[in-house]
């Protein structure tokens, strides 16, 4: 599937891009050939302009003059006097070039003449530049104009072929086409490793989900054929049905397998709820130290039963009230310190400790805004292997050395950090001087308004 959706990303993240990129290259094609065209259109009207004033002021034509005209201009240049043509139209053509030039009078004369006759031109000198397609196929600028003289009227014809114009566009053509498929393959190739970067983490977060659904499912199972077995048991399934006192045990781990399947559910809807980004952090006025100590007591009897070492450490100042969560700020020191006692062996000892930033003054001196406290829980347990270190907060990963502990699914951390997350804070585990573990979480100092 995410094959598909890769080569369907790269297709339309390329064709986008690339359809883009024609649009503009023919924008630039047009403005440029149309600039091309005008450039070269007035450039040969200067040069036929410069021309026939030559022509004017000569008052002897030689062929020579007229040669060097049309070698240095790439003119051809038709004279005709009274509408006969003088010796120089007369030298020896081929047959396309007459018939270019005759081509170019007639359009002249079905295009312009009567423009001409209409304004009064006719009664003096006038010329006119213009561009036609020969039936060959051929291009060209021409100019026509009409001398009055004292024996009548001196008509030229100078024909520029747009050959050289046409060669540069169609290289500039070439050229942008060389471009723009280089251009296509490689937006094709920076596509298909663009989109496939990209689709990593949903992959991931796919795998994540499928590895997510299967641990629920095992961790489900296991409770549910319990239940399942305890059940048939008390109903005499296997023919013999149990006495009063075994219906008692059987219901009271009926009762003990229905409340961790109630645990893990509801840790399981929290991340959803996480997921999705519809639970809604209570900011309140709290007292972290006060709400720390109300942790410790909570835990110190079950620190107790394993006869582990439960202390307390806070600042020498009693904090100022600040905004926050109490609800989960609890759950937080909950979790890592049910981890802390869980994985502790006895005899071990436990630290629960609040340090404030920096920014604190000595004295009765609030904190400020900007400013920010450090919950951590330090323990000389089993500690956590550095390359373990980076998956204890995935969902449902747990040690292989803490598989057999019933009360862990593996959920625990995740929810602590989504915690920290929605109140904008950080957490990280260290290892323990001397080994174990240390959780420190930094939250920020937000002061009651």
């Amino acid at each position: 599937m995410f094959r598909k959706v890769h080569y369907r990303l790269t297709l339309l993240c390329a064709g986008i891009t690339i359809f883009i990129l024609l649009v503009m290259s023919f924008i630039y094609l047009y403005v440029s050939e149309t600039g091309l065209k005008q450039s070269h259109f007035l450039s040969f009207q200067r040069d036929a302009g410069t021309l026939i004033a030559n022509f004017e002021q000569q008052a002897v034509i030689t062929h020579t003059w007229l040669s060097q005209m049309e070698s240095l201009n790439a003119f051809t240049i038709s004279i005709t006097d009274n509408g006969v043509p003088l010796l120089f139209s007369e030298r020896e053509q081929d047959e396309k070039r007459k018939n270019t030039e005759q081509e170019a009078l007639e359009y002249y004369h079905s295009h312009f003449a009567v423009l001409l006759v209409d304004s009064g031109s006719r009664s003096r000198s006038y010329h006119t530049e213009f561009s036609f397609t020969s039936s060959t196929q051929e291009d060209y600028y021409v100019s026509y104009a009409c001398l009055p003289s004292e024996s009548g009227e001196t008509q030229l014809l100078i024909l520029s072929p747009m050959e050289p114009l046409n060669l540069q566009i169609r290289t500039q053509r070439i050229r942008f086409a060389c471009i723009d498929l280089s251009a296509a393959l490689l937006l094709f190739l920076f596509s298909f490793f663009f989109t496939k970067k990209i689709l990593i983490p949903v992959e991931e977060n796919r795998l994540e989900q499928i590895r997510f659904v299967a641990a629920a499912s095992h961790e489900l199972r296991t409770p549910l054929a319990v239940i399942l077995s305890c059940t048939g048991a008390i109903r005499g399934h296997n023919g013999k049905k149990a006495l009063p006192e075994e219906e008692e045990t059987f219901l009271n781990t009926i009762y003990s397998e229905g409340q961790r399947m109630k645990r893990l559910i509801d840790d399981m809807l929290f991340l959803s709820r996480a997921d999705s980004h519809s639970f809604s952090v209570n900011q309140e006025p709290i007292e972290p130290d006060t709400l720390l100590l109300n942790s410790y007591e909570a835990f110190e009897a079950l620190a107790a039963e394993k006869n582990i070492s439960l202390r307390i450490f806070l600042p020498e100042s009693a904090l100022p009230p600040c905004l926050g969560d109490s609800e989960r700020l609890r759950q937080l020191i909950a979790i890592l310190l049910h981890n802390a006692v869980s994985y502790t062996p006895e005899s071990g000892t436990i630290r629960l400790s609040l340090t404030c930033s920096k920014g604190q003054k000595t004295g009765n001196t609030a904190l400020n805004r900007g400013d920010s406290y450090t919950i951590a829980v330090t323990d000389n347990g089993i500690g956590i292997p550095d390359e373990e270190k980076s998956r204890i907060f995935h969902r449902f990963y747990r040690s292989d050395r803490s598989r057999s502990t019933k009360e862990h699914f593996g959920l625990g951390l995740c929810i602590a950090e989504e915690i920290v997350h929605s109140l904008k804070g950080t957490i990280r585990v260290e290892d323990t001087p001397g080994g174990g573990s240390t959780f420190l979480v930094q939250l920020p100092f937000l002061p009651v308004p």
